[in-house]
Protein backbone atom coordinates (compact mmCIF):
# COMPACT_ATOMS: atom_id res chain seq x y z
CA UNK A 1 0.00 0.00 0.00
CA UNK A 2 2.81 2.36 0.65
CA UNK A 3 4.21 1.61 -2.54
CA UNK A 4 0.95 2.48 -4.36
CA UNK A 5 0.55 5.92 -2.28
CA UNK A 6 4.21 6.83 -2.99
CA UNK A 7 3.52 6.13 -6.84
CA UNK A 8 0.81 8.47 -6.65
CA UNK A 9 2.49 11.37 -4.82
CA UNK A 10 5.41 10.72 -7.47
CA UNK A 11 2.54 11.37 -10.66
CA UNK A 12 0.95 14.24 -8.58
CA UNK A 13 4.21 15.93 -7.82
CA UNK A 14 5.12 15.72 -11.78
CA UNK A 15 2.24 16.91 -13.11
CA UNK A 16 1.84 19.49 -10.59
CA UNK A 17 5.54 21.16 -11.60
CA UNK A 18 5.08 19.94 -15.09
CA UNK A 19 3.47 23.80 -16.35
CA UNK A 20 6.87 25.07 -15.08
CA UNK A 21 9.87 22.84 -16.06
CA UNK A 22 9.65 19.17 -17.47
CA UNK A 23 10.12 16.13 -14.73
CA UNK A 24 13.43 15.36 -15.81
CA UNK A 25 14.64 18.99 -15.22
CA UNK A 26 12.86 19.23 -12.27
CA UNK A 27 14.27 15.60 -10.85
CA UNK A 28 17.55 17.33 -11.99
CA UNK A 29 17.52 20.42 -9.89
CA UNK A 30 16.41 18.62 -6.73
CA UNK A 31 19.40 16.79 -7.28
CA UNK A 32 21.61 19.50 -7.58
CA UNK A 33 20.21 21.63 -4.94
CA UNK A 34 20.50 18.41 -2.37
CA UNK A 35 23.52 17.68 -0.93
CA UNK A 36 25.19 14.69 -3.02
CA UNK A 37 26.21 12.91 -0.25
CA UNK A 38 22.94 12.61 1.35
CA UNK A 39 21.75 11.57 -2.57
CA UNK A 40 24.38 8.48 -1.83
CA UNK A 41 23.65 7.16 0.98
CA UNK A 42 19.82 6.81 0.04
CA UNK A 43 21.75 4.31 -2.78
CA UNK A 44 24.70 2.80 -1.00
CA UNK A 45 23.95 -0.41 1.11
CA UNK A 46 24.32 -1.06 4.65
CA UNK A 47 28.32 -2.26 4.43
CA UNK A 48 28.86 0.50 1.91
CA UNK A 49 27.40 3.05 4.05
CA UNK A 50 29.31 2.21 7.21
CA UNK A 51 32.80 1.89 4.92
CA UNK A 52 32.16 5.04 3.23
CA UNK A 53 32.69 6.69 6.64
CA UNK A 54 35.81 5.44 7.34
CA UNK A 55 34.54 2.65 9.71
CA UNK A 56 35.27 -1.48 9.56
CA UNK A 57 32.39 -3.28 8.08
CA UNK A 58 32.42 -7.15 8.08
CA UNK A 59 29.44 -9.32 6.27
CA UNK A 60 28.69 -12.90 8.19
CA UNK A 61 25.77 -14.81 6.74
CA UNK A 62 24.02 -17.13 9.43
CA UNK A 63 21.81 -20.21 8.57
CA UNK A 64 18.70 -20.73 10.44
CA UNK A 65 17.48 -24.41 11.55
CA UNK A 66 14.91 -24.00 8.99
CA UNK A 67 17.02 -23.17 5.78
CA UNK A 68 17.15 -19.25 5.74
CA UNK A 69 20.20 -17.64 5.29
CA UNK A 70 20.78 -14.01 7.09
CA UNK A 71 23.02 -11.42 6.40
CA UNK A 72 24.67 -9.87 9.66
CA UNK A 73 26.83 -5.99 9.90
CA UNK A 74 29.42 -6.12 12.21
CA UNK A 75 31.51 -3.33 13.42
CA UNK A 76 33.88 -4.76 15.10
CA UNK A 77 35.37 -1.58 16.37
CA UNK A 78 35.19 2.65 16.11
CA UNK A 79 37.01 4.57 13.48
CA UNK A 80 38.74 6.73 16.01
CA UNK A 81 38.88 4.45 18.90
CA UNK A 82 40.06 1.46 16.92
CA UNK A 83 41.14 -0.69 20.12
CA UNK A 84 42.04 -4.54 19.22
CA UNK A 85 41.45 -7.30 21.44
CA UNK A 86 38.51 -8.91 23.13
CA UNK A 87 35.37 -6.36 23.71
CA UNK A 88 31.88 -6.54 25.37
CA UNK A 89 29.63 -7.62 22.08
CA UNK A 90 26.15 -6.07 21.61
CA UNK A 91 23.53 -7.58 18.42
CA UNK A 92 21.11 -4.65 17.28
CA UNK A 93 17.87 -6.13 15.73
CA UNK A 94 16.11 -3.60 13.50
CA UNK A 95 12.09 -3.10 13.53
CA UNK A 96 9.30 -4.24 11.20
CA UNK A 97 9.98 -3.50 7.57
CA UNK A 98 13.25 -2.36 8.43
CA UNK A 99 16.74 -3.69 8.30
CA UNK A 100 20.80 -2.99 9.75
CA UNK A 101 20.63 0.03 7.83
CA UNK A 102 18.35 1.31 10.68
CA UNK A 103 21.16 1.78 13.24
CA UNK A 104 23.97 3.58 11.09
CA UNK A 105 21.26 6.33 8.57
CA UNK A 106 21.68 8.91 10.92
CA UNK A 107 25.65 8.87 10.16
CA UNK A 108 28.48 8.96 12.53
CA UNK A 109 27.96 10.57 15.93
CA UNK A 110 24.08 10.18 15.48
CA UNK A 111 23.72 6.29 14.48
CA UNK A 112 23.80 3.87 17.85
CA UNK A 113 25.69 1.58 16.11
CA UNK A 114 28.55 4.18 15.49
CA UNK A 115 28.62 5.84 18.63
CA UNK A 116 29.00 2.22 20.31
CA UNK A 117 31.66 1.39 18.45
CA UNK A 118 33.60 4.11 19.10
CA UNK A 119 32.80 3.69 23.06
CA UNK A 120 34.38 -0.35 22.81
CA UNK A 121 31.64 -2.88 21.90
CA UNK A 122 32.10 -4.98 19.06
CA UNK A 123 28.58 -4.24 17.17
CA UNK A 124 26.62 -6.76 15.36
CA UNK A 125 23.52 -5.97 13.52
CA UNK A 126 21.09 -8.73 12.77
CA UNK A 127 18.41 -8.54 9.61
CA UNK A 128 15.35 -10.58 9.67
CA UNK A 129 14.11 -13.29 7.15
CA UNK A 130 12.74 -11.81 3.96
CA UNK A 131 13.99 -8.20 4.16
CA UNK A 132 16.52 -6.66 1.58
CA UNK A 133 20.09 -8.47 2.78
CA UNK A 134 18.52 -11.98 4.06
CA UNK A 135 16.42 -13.16 0.81
CA UNK A 136 18.02 -16.56 0.69
CA UNK A 137 17.22 -19.83 1.59
CA UNK A 138 18.59 -23.30 1.09
CA UNK A 139 16.01 -24.53 -0.79
CA UNK A 140 13.62 -21.94 -1.41
CA UNK A 141 13.78 -19.02 -3.71
CA UNK A 142 12.29 -15.38 -2.69
CA UNK A 143 9.88 -15.45 -5.47
CA UNK A 144 7.97 -18.77 -4.16
CA UNK A 145 4.88 -18.07 -1.76
CA UNK A 146 6.74 -21.20 0.66
CA UNK A 147 9.56 -18.65 1.00
CA UNK A 148 7.30 -16.14 2.62
CA UNK A 149 5.28 -18.56 5.08
CA UNK A 150 6.56 -16.93 8.17
CA UNK A 151 5.73 -14.23 10.97
CA UNK A 152 7.52 -12.51 13.60
CA UNK A 153 7.22 -15.74 15.59
CA UNK A 154 9.40 -17.80 13.08
CA UNK A 155 11.96 -14.73 12.73
CA UNK A 156 12.18 -14.88 16.90
CA UNK A 157 12.00 -18.86 16.96
CA UNK A 158 14.72 -19.40 14.24
CA UNK A 159 16.30 -16.21 13.38
CA UNK A 160 17.37 -14.88 16.29
CA UNK A 161 19.12 -17.61 18.38
CA UNK A 162 20.95 -18.78 14.84
CA UNK A 163 22.26 -15.04 14.92
CA UNK A 164 23.17 -15.04 18.66
CA UNK A 165 24.70 -18.76 18.22
CA UNK A 166 26.87 -17.39 15.63
CA UNK A 167 28.10 -14.19 17.10
CA UNK A 168 29.18 -15.56 20.17
CA UNK A 169 31.00 -18.46 18.15
CA UNK A 170 32.70 -16.16 16.57
CA UNK A 171 33.72 -13.54 19.27
CA UNK A 172 34.01 -16.15 22.13
CA UNK A 173 32.26 -13.64 24.17
CA UNK A 174 30.18 -15.92 27.22
CA UNK A 175 27.14 -13.74 26.42
CA UNK A 176 26.40 -10.78 24.63
CA UNK A 177 23.85 -7.39 25.26
CA UNK A 178 21.28 -7.22 23.01
CA UNK A 179 19.10 -4.12 21.80
CA UNK A 180 15.65 -4.32 20.18
CA UNK A 181 13.85 -1.60 18.36
CA UNK A 182 9.78 -2.27 18.01
CA UNK A 183 9.27 -5.59 16.31
CA UNK A 184 13.44 -6.22 17.42
CA UNK A 185 11.81 -6.71 21.13
CA UNK A 186 9.03 -8.64 20.15
CA UNK A 187 10.95 -10.97 18.82
CA UNK A 188 13.45 -11.41 21.75
CA UNK A 189 10.09 -12.33 23.71
CA UNK A 190 9.27 -14.88 21.32
CA UNK A 191 12.67 -16.50 21.65
CA UNK A 192 13.04 -15.96 25.35
CA UNK A 193 9.60 -17.40 26.22
CA UNK A 194 10.28 -20.25 23.49
CA UNK A 195 13.61 -21.45 23.83
CA UNK A 196 14.32 -20.29 27.57
CA UNK A 197 18.03 -21.36 27.52
CA UNK A 198 18.65 -18.37 25.33
CA UNK A 199 17.90 -16.21 28.41
CA UNK A 200 21.79 -17.49 29.92
CA UNK A 201 23.03 -16.46 26.65
CA UNK A 202 22.08 -12.41 26.95
CA UNK A 203 23.40 -10.51 30.11
CA UNK A 204 21.04 -7.38 29.22
CA UNK A 205 18.19 -6.69 27.19
CA UNK A 206 17.16 -2.99 26.28
CA UNK A 207 13.91 -2.49 24.64
CA UNK A 208 13.36 0.53 22.59
CA UNK A 209 9.86 1.05 21.82
CA UNK A 210 8.78 -2.69 22.99
CA UNK A 211 5.69 -4.35 21.76
CA UNK A 212 4.04 -6.97 23.35
CA UNK A 213 0.59 -5.47 23.30
CA UNK A 214 -1.21 -3.16 20.93
CA UNK A 215 -4.70 -2.80 22.42
CA UNK A 216 -4.20 1.13 22.97
CA UNK A 217 -2.65 1.69 19.70
CA UNK A 218 -3.12 5.53 18.67
CA UNK A 219 -2.25 5.33 15.16
CA UNK A 220 -5.60 5.73 12.99
CA UNK A 221 -3.96 4.12 9.83
CA UNK A 222 -3.03 1.07 12.19
CA UNK A 223 -6.06 0.92 14.09
CA UNK A 224 -8.29 1.34 10.53
CA UNK A 225 -5.92 -1.91 9.34
CA UNK A 226 -5.73 -4.16 12.02
CA UNK A 227 -9.45 -5.38 12.35
CA UNK A 228 -9.21 -6.68 8.60
CA UNK A 229 -5.49 -8.20 8.49
CA UNK A 230 -7.33 -12.05 8.32
CA UNK A 231 -9.33 -10.57 5.43
CA UNK A 232 -5.96 -8.84 3.98
CA UNK A 233 -4.64 -12.38 4.00
CA UNK A 234 -6.88 -14.02 2.14
CA UNK A 235 -6.67 -11.18 -0.59
CA UNK A 236 -3.17 -11.49 -0.14
CA UNK A 237 -2.98 -14.87 -1.04
CA UNK A 238 -5.96 -15.03 -3.94
CA UNK A 239 -3.27 -12.49 -5.54
CA UNK A 240 -0.16 -14.69 -5.31
CA UNK A 241 1.28 -11.51 -2.92
CA UNK A 242 2.95 -13.08 -0.21
CA UNK A 243 5.52 -9.92 0.69
CA UNK A 244 4.94 -6.38 1.42
CA UNK A 245 6.89 -3.27 0.99
CA UNK A 246 10.05 -4.67 -0.56
CA UNK A 247 13.19 -2.13 -0.53
CA UNK A 248 13.24 -0.96 -4.63
CA UNK A 249 13.27 2.10 -7.10
CA UNK A 250 9.85 3.31 -5.88
CA UNK A 251 11.66 4.01 -2.54
CA UNK A 252 14.81 5.36 -4.56
CA UNK A 253 12.60 7.82 -6.77
CA UNK A 254 10.75 8.59 -3.44
CA UNK A 255 13.77 9.24 -1.50
CA UNK A 256 15.30 11.44 -4.03
CA UNK A 257 12.80 13.48 -5.58
CA UNK A 258 9.52 13.82 -3.23
CA UNK A 259 11.23 13.60 0.05
CA UNK A 260 14.34 15.96 -0.37
CA UNK A 261 14.17 18.92 1.51
CA UNK A 262 13.52 21.37 -0.95
CA UNK A 263 10.76 19.59 -2.11
CA UNK A 264 7.13 21.01 -2.48
CA UNK A 265 5.87 17.31 -1.65
CA UNK A 266 7.96 16.82 1.20
CA UNK A 267 5.30 17.42 3.72
CA UNK A 268 3.36 14.21 2.26
CA UNK A 269 6.00 12.22 3.53
CA UNK A 270 6.41 14.04 6.74
CA UNK A 271 2.99 13.59 7.31
CA UNK A 272 2.64 9.97 6.61
CA UNK A 273 5.67 9.06 8.98
CA UNK A 274 3.64 10.88 11.81
CA UNK A 275 0.18 9.51 11.00
CA UNK A 276 1.79 6.14 11.83
CA UNK A 277 4.22 7.11 15.07
CA UNK A 278 3.08 9.74 16.19
CA UNK A 279 3.58 13.98 15.50
CA UNK A 280 6.91 15.40 16.33
CA UNK A 281 8.12 17.50 13.21
CA UNK A 282 11.26 18.98 16.12
CA UNK A 283 13.15 15.86 16.12
CA UNK A 284 12.60 14.88 12.36
CA UNK A 285 15.66 15.78 10.41
CA UNK A 286 14.08 16.71 7.04
CA UNK A 287 17.48 16.80 5.60
CA UNK A 288 18.29 13.10 6.36
CA UNK A 289 14.52 11.97 4.53
CA UNK A 290 16.11 11.11 1.40
CA UNK A 291 18.47 8.32 3.09
CA UNK A 292 15.25 6.88 5.19
CA UNK A 293 13.56 6.37 2.38
CA UNK A 294 16.21 4.83 0.06
CA UNK A 295 16.57 2.36 3.10
CA UNK A 296 12.57 1.70 4.13
CA UNK A 297 10.65 -0.15 3.56
CA UNK A 298 12.81 -3.27 3.45
CA UNK A 299 10.52 -5.65 2.99
CA UNK A 300 8.51 -8.19 5.20
CA UNK A 301 6.01 -11.29 4.82
CA UNK A 302 2.36 -10.28 4.94
CA UNK A 303 2.02 -12.80 7.81
CA UNK A 304 4.00 -10.16 10.08
CA UNK A 305 1.55 -7.80 9.57
CA UNK A 306 -1.47 -10.24 9.92
CA UNK A 307 0.10 -11.43 13.22
CA UNK A 308 0.34 -7.86 14.79
CA UNK A 309 -2.93 -7.31 13.60
CA UNK A 310 -4.38 -10.71 15.34
CA UNK A 311 -2.25 -9.48 18.83
CA UNK A 312 -4.82 -6.08 18.41
CA UNK A 313 -7.93 -8.16 17.77
CA UNK A 314 -7.21 -10.66 20.54
CA UNK A 315 -5.43 -8.56 23.43
CA UNK A 316 -3.06 -11.38 24.03
CA UNK A 317 0.44 -12.51 23.45
CA UNK A 318 -0.32 -15.30 21.18
CA UNK A 319 1.42 -17.57 18.68
CA UNK A 320 -0.05 -17.02 15.11
CA UNK A 321 -3.83 -18.35 14.34
CA UNK A 322 -4.00 -20.29 11.46
CA UNK A 323 -7.50 -20.65 11.78
CA UNK A 324 -8.89 -23.45 14.09
CA UNK A 325 -9.21 -26.57 12.30
CA UNK A 326 -5.19 -25.88 11.28
CA UNK A 327 -4.42 -24.70 14.89
CA UNK A 328 -5.59 -28.05 16.36
CA UNK A 329 -3.04 -29.54 13.69
CA UNK A 330 -0.35 -27.49 14.86
CA UNK A 331 -0.94 -26.84 18.04
CA UNK A 332 -3.01 -29.73 19.38
CA UNK A 333 -5.35 -26.87 20.60
CA UNK A 334 -8.08 -25.01 18.48
CA UNK A 335 -6.69 -21.72 19.78
CA UNK A 336 -3.18 -20.40 19.18
CA UNK A 337 -1.10 -20.69 23.06
CA UNK A 338 0.00 -17.98 24.73
CA UNK A 339 3.52 -16.99 24.67
CA UNK A 340 4.88 -17.80 28.50
CA UNK A 341 6.30 -14.96 29.41
CA UNK A 342 6.92 -15.83 32.77
CA UNK A 343 9.79 -18.03 31.05
CA UNK A 344 11.78 -14.81 30.12
CA UNK A 345 15.04 -14.28 32.94
CA UNK A 346 16.94 -11.80 30.66
CA UNK A 347 17.37 -8.43 33.09
CA UNK A 348 15.46 -6.45 31.05
CA UNK A 349 15.30 -2.62 30.27
CA UNK A 350 12.32 -0.77 28.92
CA UNK A 351 12.27 2.69 27.30
CA UNK A 352 9.16 4.39 26.20
CA UNK A 353 7.46 7.56 24.99
CA UNK A 354 4.40 9.47 25.29
CA UNK A 355 3.99 10.12 22.00
CA UNK A 356 4.38 6.75 20.90
CA UNK A 357 1.49 5.87 18.23
CA UNK A 358 2.42 2.01 18.19
CA UNK A 359 4.22 1.21 21.69
CA UNK A 360 1.81 3.21 23.90
CA UNK A 361 2.40 4.24 27.72
CA UNK A 362 -0.19 1.87 28.63
CA UNK A 363 0.59 -1.12 26.57
CA UNK A 364 4.34 -0.66 28.20
CA UNK A 365 2.85 -0.13 31.80
CA UNK A 366 1.42 -4.05 31.28
CA UNK A 367 4.17 -5.90 29.44
CA UNK A 368 6.29 -4.49 32.61
CA UNK A 369 4.02 -5.93 35.22
CA UNK A 370 4.14 -9.23 33.03
CA UNK A 371 7.47 -9.55 32.84
CA UNK A 372 8.81 -10.49 36.07
CA UNK A 373 12.66 -9.59 34.62
CA UNK A 374 11.92 -6.11 34.27
CA UNK A 375 14.67 -4.23 35.98
CA UNK A 376 13.67 -0.13 34.91
CA UNK A 377 11.24 1.21 32.86
CA UNK A 378 12.37 4.70 31.18
CA UNK A 379 10.03 7.02 29.75
CA UNK A 380 11.73 9.53 27.33
CA UNK A 381 11.60 13.27 29.25
CA UNK A 382 9.91 14.65 26.06
CA UNK A 383 6.59 14.63 26.05
CA UNK A 384 6.56 14.47 21.57
CA UNK A 385 8.89 11.94 20.86
CA UNK A 386 7.46 9.39 18.85
CA UNK A 387 8.11 5.53 17.92
CA UNK A 388 10.52 6.13 15.10
CA UNK A 389 12.46 8.62 17.10
CA UNK A 390 14.61 5.74 18.73
CA UNK A 391 16.32 5.60 16.12
CA UNK A 392 16.12 8.40 13.89
CA UNK A 393 15.71 11.65 16.11
CA UNK A 394 17.58 14.51 15.85
CA UNK A 395 18.77 14.59 19.41
CA UNK A 396 18.50 10.22 20.16
CA UNK A 397 21.68 10.74 22.04
CA UNK A 398 20.69 12.76 24.34
CA UNK A 399 17.25 11.89 24.89
CA UNK A 400 17.83 7.83 24.61
CA UNK A 401 21.09 6.47 23.76
CA UNK A 402 23.27 8.55 26.43
CA UNK A 403 20.87 6.56 29.42
CA UNK A 404 21.37 3.20 27.63
CA UNK A 405 24.90 3.43 27.41
CA UNK A 406 24.84 4.03 31.44
CA UNK A 407 23.01 0.84 31.91
CA UNK A 408 24.84 -0.77 29.50
CA UNK A 409 27.81 -0.27 31.11
CA UNK A 410 27.03 -2.30 34.24
CA UNK A 411 26.82 -5.65 32.15
CA UNK A 412 29.96 -5.58 30.93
Amino acid sequence: MFRYFITTILVFSSNYCYAEISDEIFYRNIQRITDPSILEDARLDTFTLIRKYGYPCEIHRVYTEDGYILEMHRVPNGKYNAKKGPKPVVLLQHGLLSSSAEWVLMTPGKGLAYILAEIGYDVWMGNARGNTYSRHHKSLVATSSEFWKFSWHEIGYYDLPAMIDYVIKETGAPKIQYIGFSQGTTVFWVMTSTRPEYNDKVSAMQALAPVVYLRNVRSPLVKAIAPFTNTLEIIFKLLGKNELLPNGKINELAGQTVCVEEAITQFLCTNLLFLVCGFNEEQLNKTMLPVVMGHTPAGSSTRQFVHFGQIYKSDEFLQFNHGWIKNKFVYGTFRPPAYNLSAIRTPAFLHYADNDWLSTPNDVHRLSRSLKSVVGKFKVPMPEFNHLDFVFAINATNYIYSRLINIMEQFK
